[in-house]
């Protein structure tokens, strides 16, 4: 797939002596959705302002379709919508003057009918002409995707763009963006909701103390980051795990009245068969046993424990 976004040693240190990104490679491809993962102050906001041109880099470089985001600012700006954190509106404006507004500041002809899709895409358009005080802040959070989406972008950033919103918007969010994503615009979000990212994103890149320390399609990390758990509901409880079992590495939960084995599910060999007969040599008895994969959640809470 071709790529849309190239990312080369890029860092960034701030006056204050603080390095907020740390020689970060990166390549985004052409139509994805890619989910940026990391914990607060890892460098998400910083990378995805730099990308836009909001913050100059210290070293390295950034290309975007091509052009270079310094020697070529016009030309990238206009090809980027950014949805920020913070719900930064002119309160005593109309949301359509706004949305327009945000359009005619790229260069962009007047095209009422693209201002009115967008507006009724977000649930927007019976709130056109209310002054954006007036708005819920779920309304205002809408509104910014709008004013991102005014100019017809080929790569949306959405920074946290689902942070205090509720559950309905939330879904009607990311249905917009799978629409998006269809109609062949690129998404780079960042979202402390790892749900959303499991659920929506191809690929996955997380970012701890400014550097990439992974970036893998998102099946592919689950397939080589991911465990299996086989929790065994025991018939009576244990106060200890037998020295018999101890090369499985068992853990004990539930008062003792659980069981948990944690495999590489990947592996010819799971181990499974073989603790199920050591379990019978011991006398220890289960009434039942169920399996759990592990989630994008806790790949992500492993890899930065990893590298903390």
């Amino acid at each position: 797939m071709q790529t849309i976004i190239s990312i080369s040693k890029l860092s960034k240190t701030y006056s204050s002596g603080f390095q907020a990104l740390k020689n970060v490679n990166l390549e985004i491809r052409r139509g994805e959705i890619f989910a940026l993962l990391g914990p607060n102050g890892a460098g998400k906001t910083t990378l995805i302002g730099t990308v836009c041109g909001i913050i100059r880099p210290t070293d390295g470089t950034v290309n975007i379709d091509g052009h270079d985001i310094i020697a070529d600012y016009r030309a990238t700006r206009s090809l980027v919508g950014l949805v920020p954190q913070e719900l930064t509106t002119d309160a005593f404006e109309s949301v359509w003057n706004t949305v327009s507004f945000s359009r005619g500041l790229f260069g962009k002809a007047p095209n009422p009918a693209h201002i009115e899709k967008v507006l009724k895409d977000l649930s927007l358009w019976n709130k056109k002409d209310n002054k954006i005080m007036t708005l819920s802040g779920g309304m205002k959070r809408r509104l910014l995707i709008a004013k991102a989406l005014s100019h017809e972008p080929k790569i949306l950033f959405l920074d946290e763009p689902t942070a205090g919103v509720d559950v309905e918007l939330r879904r009607d969010m990311w249905n917009l963006v799978r629409v998006l994503r269809a109609s062949g615009v690129t998404i780079i979000l960042t979202t402390h909701y790892i749900d959303e990212a499991e659920e929506m994103a191809d690929r996955i890149g997380v970012i701890n103390k400014g550097e990439i320390i992974v970036v893998e399609e998102k099946i592919e990390l689950m397939r080589k980051l991911g465990k299996k758990q086989l929790t065994l509901h025991l018939q009576d409880s244990l106060g200890r795990i037998p020295d018999a079992l101890a090369n499985y590495q068992l853990e004990l939960a539930n008062q003792g009245t659980d069981l948990i084995y944690t495999y590489d599910a990947q592996r010819e060999k799971t181990g499974i068969e073989p603790l199920l007969q050591d379990l019978t040599k011991v006398g220890v008895k289960f009434k039942d046993l169920q399996t759990k994969q592990s989630s994008l959640e806790d790949i992500f809470v492993s890899l930065v424990r990893n590298v903390s």
